[in-house]
């Protein structure tokens, strides 16, 4: 009885697949010949490599410090002295536009204001009045030691 069973199944999924294999076996046989020509298939070929190859990075020339960009260009590193997205903008102000091989935009950061108003020296002497030094580290296992 189990044999009656099996036979029956297996009829009934040989049945099943018998189309959907007729159906690929023509496509499957063309890609086979194709590749046994030389001639790799086309669309295969562009999914494979498109995932893979990414366009090589160009030298950035321009550069706007907004919400969207990730990583300062050397560029303006070295033409700022600033390392920092945040510090650029707390300068020169958010959408500030450095190109390459030209001047520095206009200082609109809140440094730049107090230079704006009291003149240049004045804001100079201000940052230098606020320079804060660093404290000595505190010893916490000296005064557990001493009680």
């Amino acid at each position: 009885m189990p044999q009656a069973r099996r036979d029956t199944l297996d009829s009934i999924v040989a049945a099943a697949i018998a189309p959907a294999i007729a159906r690929a076996s023509g496509s499957i046989a063309r890609a086979i010949a194709a590749m046994v020509a030389g001639a790799p298939n086309g669309r295969a070929r562009q999914a494979r490599g498109a995932a893979t190859r990414r366009p090589a990075r160009g030298e950035i020339t321009k550069w706007v410090a907004d919400r969207r960009a990730r990583r300062v260009p050397n560029f303006v590193i070295e033409a700022t002295r600033l390392d920092t997205k945040k510090k650029i903008v707390a300068k020169y102000g958010e959408d500030a536009v450095f190109e390459k091989s030209k001047p520095l935009p206009r200082e609109t950061g809140i440094g730049a204001a107090r230079e704006m108003k009291a003149g240049i020296g004045a804001a100079r002497e201000t940052k230098a009045a606020r320079e804060v030094k660093a404290k000595p580290p505190t010893i916490r296992k000296a005064a557990a030691a001493g009680k």
